[in-house]
Order: structure tokens, then sequence, then C-alpha cells
């Protein structure tokens, strides 16, 4: 498995690490219930060095990444970023990535750790020849710090302010002397940045944001509940390169008045008023469900759990699923079957519209909780 530059600190602080997209990562420190309610009323600091960053330059740029993304380009403002999928022919999902604006003719892309290299092969392979492509994820590092009291504290531990961001915006900056790409956005639904910067220098940035006590690490086990939370999509898990990021989405995040590579299967998909859509379940149990559990209406089986988990803000199970259009009604009733050592249970629940949780701070103009 490769490691992280910040791997030795990692152990120090006594986290338990497992495999993840290839990368030996931190699952938990603490625990994973204690590092989601900190985040969510504070701020914790996630390594995210795993994934990977693509540097695209050229006067045809643009022009190459509307036909390779489902999100328009041609709107995104210097400064400015954008979710949405990279698609093959059939209009599967390949990767959700999100698409940062440099200058006119420069862009990079933050891609998933475990596509990275097919992701990179793809894209290289549905370019112009006069444009530049550049793998920038060997020598770049990337830490997420996310919580409603990530500003104040942030600013505490470098010493100065940070510069106003609207949400999904960015900026090259200088924190505490260090040079480095700062983003307003986030995969935990609070208010929160993500930096890039030099790996030569990961450690140093780590250790200085978390001398504070109040900026506490948190590991992918709770980077994975508070996504749940918010409904956020997890590729391998609600999207992949067999179907259309259609259901998952709900035609979000999706242009269909440009071309680009798999826009034929994503009109189809949109016009199938009966496909399953991907939806909310609300347990009446603490325990979860797994992915590939059956979902239930009066004993027929109507959909699929994709994700499932305790939802610590709740204090219930969560999971989110595939789920038949026509059984697709918030309020229904449903089971959930969950698979024992010995023999499956029905887990009664409802089905409810994401996110299940829903006071994130990620969307407000202020960094403190009201």
């Amino acid at each position: 498995m490769k490691r992280t530059a910040l791997f030795n600190n990692h152990v120090a602080l006594g986290a338990r690490m497992a495999e993840f997209a290839g990368w030996e990562m931190p699952i938990e420190y603490d625990g994973i219930v204690p590092e989601h309610l900190h985040t969510r009323s504070a701020v914790s600091i996630f390594d995210t060095c795993h994934m990977g960053e693509f540097d695209l330059c050229g006067a045809r740029a643009e022009a190459d990444l509307e036909r390779l993304v489902t999100q328009r380009v041609s709107t995104i403002a210097v400064g400015q970023c954008r979710y949405g999928y990279l698609l093959n022919p059939d209009g599967g999902v390949l990767d959700d990535l999100t698409v940062f604006r440099r200058s006119a003719d420069h862009f990079f892309l933050v891609v998933n750790a475990g596509t990275l290299e097919s992701d990179a092969a793809w894209i290289q392979a549905h370019l112009s020849s006069g444009t530049t492509f550049t793998d920038l994820s060997p020598g770049r590092a990337k830490l997420d710090v996310q919580g409603p009291a990530s500003r104040t504290e942030m600013e505490k531990a470098l010493g100065h302010a940070l510069p106003e961001l609207k949400y999904f915006r960015f900026v090259d900056t200088v924190l505490g002397g260090l040079p480095c790409t700062l983003s307003r956005t986030g995969y935990t639904g609070e208010w929160g940045y993500e930096i890039y910067f030099s790996i030569d220098e990961a450690v140093a940035l780590w250790e200085r944001l978390t001398e504070t006590t109040a900026i506490r690490p948190s590991g992918i086990g709770a980077r994975d509940t508070l996504r749940l939370e918010v409904g956020y999509p997890l590729y391998g898990h609600e999207l992949n390169s067999s179907m259309t990021p259609v259901a998952a989405a709900a035609g979000h995040f999706i242009d269909t008045e440009k071309e680009f590579i798999g826009r034929e299967a994503v009109l189809r998909d949109l016009q199938d008023t009966g496909a399953g859509t991907l939806s909310g379940i609300q347990l009446e149990s603490r325990r979860a469900a797994r992915e590939g559990s059956r979902v239930l209406i009066d004993g027929v089986e109507c959909g699929t759990v994709t994700s499932g988990k305790l939802a610590p803000s709740l204090g219930v199970a969560v999971a989110m699923a595939y789920i038949d259009a026509a059984s697709c009604v918030p309020g229904a009733a449903v089971q959930v079957e969950i698979t024992g050592t010995r023999k499956s249970t029905l887990v009664p629940g409802s089905i409810v519209t994401l996110p299940f949780y829903k006071d994130g701070t990620a969307r407000r103009r202020s960094n403190i909780r009201r």
C-alpha cells in the first residue's frame, strides 16, 4: 500500500490504519463518533494527500474539458471551481471530480485516489495536441480543515487572517509563509477549506495546525459518516462505471445543452421516468445496513443499499439506496434486510429526503453556527 507524507504522524497519534483506495490511511484516532461530532461542532483536520491533482493548460484546454466532463466549463470564472462527472461513451461514471479555473487557458482537476491512473490515461487520450497535461499528484499534499470553527481556529494557528472566499471559490495565497492554493470546499457539509501545497511541507503544516487543541485530527471513518449524513455520493458506492450519474445527481452537475462524452446515455436516463433514484432511508435503530442490503416494501424488494452507517448527529442508522421510482415516496415505510452472522433481520425504516442532516454550515456566509 502507498503511504502519505503524514504516515508517521498518524502512527505517533495512535491512529488505527487500514487500506483505502490502495493507500494505508488513518481510519480513526479517538473513535469515529467523537471525531464526527467534533467536526460538526468545532473543527477537524483530515489527511487527504492520497487524492489526485492534474494540471491542464493551453488554448484548447477549455474546449477539451467541455467535451470530457458533464459540468459547463465555459462559465467557470477564474478563481471558481465546479463539481461534475467524467463519463465513458456509455454514460458510466469513470470518476466524480472538481474543475478549478486558474486563468482563461489554465485549469486543474481534483480526482479520486482509486481512479487516478485510469483518469489520467482517459483524459490524456482525449486532449488536443496543444493541451499540456501534468499529473501534479506525486509532488503535492492536500489537507482538509472542516467544521464551523475552521476559519477562526486556522487564523489562530497561523497568526493571520484568511482570505475572504465564497463557497466553491479558491485563491493562490500564502499561509504562515507557505505558498498554497486554498479553496472553500469539502466533503463534510460544514464550513471548511481544502489546502493544496508542496508535499515537502506536509508535516510542518499538519503540526502547525494541530498545535491548537481545537483542530483535532480525524480519520476517513468520520469523513465517511459526515459525507453520508449530508447525502454526498462516494465513488464505488453510489457512482460507478456501469451506470450514468442521473439517478445519483437528480440531473444536477450535468449540462445537457453542451456536447460531452456519454451525453446520449445521460439523455436516455433523464427521460426514463421509471428508473430508480438515489434515496435516503432512516432506520428505526442504530444497527446499520451495508452495501448490497435489500430494501423491501410490504415484503417486495424495491431497491438496494449503496452506503449505510450509524449517523452520529442523528443517533440512528441511515442508508442511501437506489429505489424504484414508483416506490420512492418520502415517508414511505420500508424494511432493510441486514445480514448477521447467523441470520438476516428486517429492520424498519422510512424513505426521507436527502440530506439526512440539514444543519450543515458549508453554504453559510459566516463560519460560526447560528
